[in-house]
């Protein structure tokens, strides 16, 4: 499990103080590109192999409202790996614990000048094979 810190600014939320429902995504985008740096991936030498990561369906539960100021963890867990794809089971949660949001996240791997699906490069099926 990769954990990454989260303030709620102001930008992120609604007229109310309330986080807005869509950054919520914005917040596990954060977090799963804090994980790549986190196991030495980083991605502008990605695209500079015309490699980048899209997302290809995101399913989200809003458990409670997340507000102005509040500082959270967006927790990262790997929960399924296929030759071109990673599927992220994502949670926002504060420091007790108490879900926020939780998302399953499939993200595919792809040549990007083609747009079309390619392996997961092998340095990163290694880190996840390893259990980084």
């Amino acid at each position: 499990m990769f954990r990454w810190p989260i303030s709620v600014y102001y930008e992120d939320t609604d007229a109310g103080g309330v986080v807005y429902h869509s950054n919520y995504l914005n917040f596990f985008e954060r977090a799963r590109t804090e994980w790549l740096k986190a196991i030495g991936v980083k991605q502008t030498a990605l695209l500079a192999e015309d490699i980048a990561f899209v997302v290809k369906k995101a399913e989200l539960d809003f458990c409670r409202a997340a507000r102005f100021e509040q500082d959270l963890f967006v927790e990262s867990l790997v929960i399924d790996m296929k030759k071109a794809s990673l599927t992220f089971q994502q949670r926002l949660v504060d420091h007790q614990g108490v879900v926020y949001c939780e998302g399953k996240i499939l993200v595919a791997c792809i040549t990007l000048s083609r747009m079309k699906p390619r392996a997961i490069p092998h340095n990163i099926v290694q880190e996840l094979k390893s259990g980084s």
